[in-house]
């Protein structure tokens, strides 16, 4: 990457900047390969940051189904992440997981569940066979005490599970339906839907060497590091995150020592070497004592995150485009990447981040209003659907972290916290489940990589030209909702 003009003396944010169109010979979007440079080599650049009202196993399976990868975590006991990672390594790589309900489930019981993935549907199954399909649009004016098996509709297609995504599509569409149920013997395998075969065709599935959807988890700095790697990577985990706000400290390198130990003894016994990604940092010295510790990528970002409260409070931080070129030119030099974590409210910010060096982009309070993420969907008086989010530092996730502490110090620790504790993350009605903003994100960064000229993301940052606008320059760009 370069800059446009000469490149100015203080930082920048996303904001900031712009990227200036190259002479390019890259016609289709589609001829852009997104697959990350980070080391870890997923299909997609798109990391779920590991926040606990945002990232679960719905998440983990969805995202890593369309090539990206989900962070569990550290606040999560390790019981249920180990129960959460082989359910996602036992999901289908291909089709959608399917919101099961008994013939007996209420109505009321299954339209909750129905919020929790996109797709819209719950499958009414009979000893895992599939009998009949309930929507929304069945349950009209239905009490809440029926029984599904008094309204579901048993005029679905059921597809073998050898059926390609095309074939899907040339079924549903001939039959104008919107999704098709998939068996094996007569057992529920997943689900597909019109949109879910098209994106099939388009996005790869992030893989493990046993073919399996691939999932991240975090350990903390404190506490048993060393039981808690062990745990994760018996459980599976693919992508260790040793994760605290002030990554630069001799906590984290002492940390890192140790889970850098544990997974070199399981990659001699297994052969499986899990990536080590740490942070927070946001300048180069802390890249390099990273590094040195035993990091293989540097998560970047102290203040950005929408959640995260950091800056107002302590003045601590950096604006995110600068450090993510900073950060990234450094580890680069070592053999290393990064991840920009944070600051992302747009697709044009991780088309950016790229640019700037970035193997992968974190994204975290901007999935949090999708069906996939973990908290429950909650209605404002207009009716309108949100999620609640909250910061990593916030009091709220201090009480959970704190658990298993004395009332005292948890009392204490409670005194001290840096992020909101509590957010409306509304749900978008054009773009309501992650992968629309999957969609929404991807379809930015390959244009972006049209305009530079550019095949893969290496290419799109040797080619990068970057320049430096003014606030009303950034406003321009902005589109119009209404007219003037």
């Amino acid at each position: 990457m370069r800059f446009l003009t000469s490149q100015p003396t203080y930082d920048l944010t996303y904001n900031d900047v712009f990227m200036a169109p190259s002479r390019s010979n890259v016609s289709s979007r589609f001829d852009v390969d997104l697959t990350s440079v980070d080391g870890i080599g997923t299909p997609l650049p798109i990391v779920v940051a590991n926040m606990t009202a945002i990232s679960g196993r719905r998440m983990a399976e969805t995202v890593a189904r369309r090539g990206g990868i989900a962070v569990f975590p550290q606040d999560i006991p390790t019981d249920q992440i180990d129960r959460s990672i082989h359910r996602v390594k036992a999901s289908h790589a291909v089709f959608d997981t399917p919101v099961r309900v008994a013939p007996e489930t209420t109505i009321g019981q299954a339209m909750a569940l129905i919020q929790k993935r996109a797709h819209g549907v719950a499958v009414v199954v009979d000893a895992d066979r599939p009998i009949g399909l309930v929507e929304p649009q069945n349950s009209t004016m239905v009490d809440r005490f029926a029984q599904v098996r008094d309204v579901m509709r048993t005029d679905f297609i059921a597809l073998p599970v050898d059926t390609t995504p095309m074939d899907v599509f040339r079924t549903l569409d001939d039959a104008h339906l919107d999704v098709a149920v998939i068996v094996e013997d007569d057992r529920l395998i997943g689900l597909m839907t019109l949109k879910g075969a098209v994106r099939s065709t388009i996005y790869r599935p992030a893989l493990d060497a046993r073919g399996r959807l691939m999932v991240a988890a975090a350990i903390g700095i404190s506490g048993d590091v060393e039981g808690r790697t062990a745990a994760l990577l018996d459980s599976g985990a693919d992508v260790l995150v040793v994760d605290t706000a002030h990554g630069h400290q001799d906590k984290m390198v002492e940390a890192l020592h140790v889970v850098r130990t544990v997974r070199d003894k399981v990659a001699e016994a297994t052969g499986v070497r899990a990536p080590i990604v740490a942070g927070n940092v946001v300048t180069s010295s802390a890249v390099l004592d990273l590094i040195e510790a035993g990091a293989d990528v540097l998560k970047v970002g102290v203040g950005p995150g929408a959640m995260c409260t950091t800056r107002m409070q302590t003045g601590v931080g950096r604006p995110q485009f600068s450090a993510v070129v900073e950060c990234a030119e450094t580890a680069r030099a070592e053999g290393r990447s990064i991840w920009a974590d944070g600051g992302i409210r747009h697709p044009r910010d991780v088309a950016l981040a790229l640019a700037g060096g970035a193997g992968s982009v974190m994204i975290g309070s901007w999935f949090a209003g999708t069906y996939e993420s973990t908290g429950e969907m909650m209605v404002d008086p207009q009716g309108r659907l949100y999620k609640e989010s909250y910061g990593m530092a916030s009091s709220r996730a201090v009480r959970q972290r704190t658990r298993d502490s004395s009332a005292f110090a948890r009392a204490r620790a409670g005194l001290f916290e840096e992020g909101i504790s509590s957010s409306r993350m509304y749900l978008d009605p054009r773009r309501p489940g992650v992968e629309d903003l999957l969609d929404f994100i991807t379809s930015g960064v390959r244009s972006s990589c049209t305009y530079a000229g550019a095949r893969t993301l290496e290419q799109f940052h040797e080619r990068a030209v970057v320049g430096v606008q003014s606030t009303s320059g950034y406003d321009e760009g902005r589109p119009l909702d209404v007219s003037w």
